[in-house]
């Protein structure tokens, strides 16, 4: 959806309304970050798996903001997940499945920066075909332009902000 029309306050909201949820933003959100990863043990010496923003949210829901400024290869690696609702591991000796039986709520920017309505949704998103059809509901979200209703939401906010 269009920039500043509360995309991010709507998966902040949900974050805080759902009974699980895992908040995870683009910008920082790796696969392993995402999906699971190994690391040694610093008192054992033992290889631990540690599960992602997905695993965390199993039975509950992932919110990801930011999408389109992911990394394609991390994007790539949520596919299994939304698909399969689980995690396939094999790293470091380690060769499991983990659950990741969650909802995934992702939210988007459109390529130049305002969503262009004489163009498809698909044109509008630099997002591949795999990962959009993992997907129930696509929906855009627009920010009609109003300079009256505009102007009375900023003294709205900037009123409340005073206090």
């Amino acid at each position: 959806g269009d920039p500043g029309v509360g995309k991010s306050q709507f998966l902040t909201y949900t974050k805080n309304l759902a009974p699980r949820a895992v908040y995870a933003t683009g910008k920082g959100a790796s696969a392993v970050g995402l999906t699971a990863s190994v690391r040694r043990d610093s008192l054992t010496g033992d290889w631990v798996l540690e599960g992602g923003a997905l695993v965390l949210a199993d039975k509950g829901v992932c919110l990801i903001d930011e999408f389109d400024k992911m990394n394609e290869q991390d994007r790539t690696s949520i596919h299994e997940a939304m698909e399969q609702q689980s995690i396939s591991v094999s790293k470091a000796g380690i060769v499991t499945t983990l659950q990741a039986r969650c909802a995934v709520i992702a939210a988007a920017n459109p390529i130049n920066g305002r969503y262009d309505s004489s163009r498809t949704f698909v044109e509008n998103v630099d997002l591949t075909d795999p990962i959009l059809s993992r997907f129930d509901i696509l929906a855009v979200v627009r920010d009609h332009v109003d300079n009256v209703r505009d102007e009375m939401l900023a003294e709205f906010v900037i009123f409340n902000h005073q206090r």
